[in-house]
């Protein structure tokens, strides 16, 4: 018979937002579990350097970051478990979340498993992930002002995320194998732009680079036989996109048509006792620091829940 372990809000995912959140319910006193699948994997944790994260010095690494979240939400109570989640149960008023190392009970359960979906497809991108592979260039286009930059996708992610590294870079080499959509917002202006040479029915074939990072990409334009080589010191990779992940969820959370799960205000999804933060919404702007935001909001709101409380009164106007 597999363990059970109860508690008042058991949170899966330990990430930025699952952390934030851990945080403020240990302090609370409400007895807290992370689940957490693999502290070195997600957005935050493959980030090479933070460098706009208030108050944190931009030679630190991601990894680091979330470590002295971690630690913290630890430090106040919450009990951080490594365990892979496979299945939940929402049909009770008490939620349920399975894996191999027992069962989870909760009051309240948390969704932050993020939107880490996007899986590697090409060679090179894996080995300099973090080291001029990136996948937000909100996060990482101050990092090549003045320098050239490719950009693989025709989707809107890769459109915005283009428009963007405009601002930074010398050039950015806009890589399209499929035609952008005519409704796109910012088409008109990406192919405008003065710094962006937009290389069309073209694939990116893969990432090269040395120890210092990238130094160009491989190219393969329609009708051609043969690679070209582009010098570039980032490559951004949007071809398939990020996707929340909810796997592990079954539908048994409605989820938007970009599909991320859906929440109101508080964070709270629309089944009583279970919310969702971070990047599983799908937000447009996929920050750590917009993650932790959301975690606190759940954390008050759970707060609220549990205790049956109208208003929150947050600790710094206690008397």
């Amino acid at each position: 018979m597999s363990d059970i372990f109860e508690a008042d809000v058991i949170i899966v995912g330990g990430g930025p937002a699952g952390c934030a959140c851990a945080l403020y319910t240990a302090r609370s006193s409400l007895k807290t579990y992370i689940l957490d699948k693999n502290p070195a994997v997600g957005a935050l944790a493959i980030t090479h350097k933070i460098a706009n994260y208030p108050g944190v010095p931009a030679d630190t690494s991601g990894a680091d970051l979330l470590k002295t979240m971690r630690d913290q939400a630890i430090s106040y109570g919450a009990e951080y478990k490594q365990v892979q989640v496979y299945g939940i149960d929402l049909s009770e008023s008490q939620k349920t979340v399975y894996t191999p190392e027992g069962t989870f009970k909760g009051k309240t359960l948390v969704l932050a498993t993020g939107a880490m979906g996007r899986t590697s497809t090409l060679p090179g991108e894996d080995e300099f992930l973090g080291r001029g592979v990136s996948y937000c260039a909100t996060c990482d286009g101050a990092f090549y002002k003045n320098q050239q930059v490719a950009v693989y996708g025709s989707n809107q992610e890769a459109i915005d995320e283009a428009l963007v590294l405009t601002k930074f870079a010398s050039t950015v080499h806009w890589i399209t194998n499929s035609k952008p959509n005519t409704n796109s917002n910012g088409l008109s202006q990406l192919q405008s732009a003065p710094n962006v040479q937009h290389w069309k029915r073209t694939r990116l074939t893969s990432v090269e680079g040395d120890d210092s990072g990238v130094t160009s990409v491989k190219v393969q334009e329609s009708g051609s036989q043969e690679d070209s080589s582009l010098d570039v010191n980032g490559v951004f990779v949007y071809s398939s996109g990020s996707l929340p992940i909810t796997d592990y969820l079954h539908g048994q959370i409605p989820l938007t048509e970009e599909g991320g799960v859906q929440v109101n205000d508080d964070m709270m999804t629309d089944l009583d006792g279970v919310w969702a933060i971070g990047d599983i919404r799908n937000t447009p702007f996929k920050q750590a620091v917009v993650a932790c935001s959301d975690g606190c909001i759940a954390a008050m709101s759970i707060d609220k829940f549990l205790n049956q409380r109208k208003e929150i009164r947050v600790d710094w106007v206690h008397r």
